[in-house]
């Protein structure tokens, strides 16, 4: 069965602010959640991807944070 995280456990995970993971979600960055009636939840599935992700805009030079 696949684990889900809320809002606050991914911006534990990323130490950031919950905010921060909202604010992501509203610009189409960061992971993607689930909507299970009033709360959005993140697969730890969905995680490893961001993660992933993250990792080659960094081997790439590209990304939020990165000199274009």
């Amino acid at each position: 069965m696949t684990h889900y995280l809320t809002t606050a456990e991914v911006a534990e995970r990323y130490r950031t602010a919950d905010s921060t993971i909202r604010y992501w979600r509203h610009m189409g960055y960061g992971p993607r959640g689930v909507k299970v009636g009033r709360r959005v939840l993140y697969s730890e599935a969905e995680l490893a991807r961001f993660d992933q992700g993250l990792v080659e805009q960094r081997e790439r030079g590209t990304g939020w944070g990165q000199a274009a």
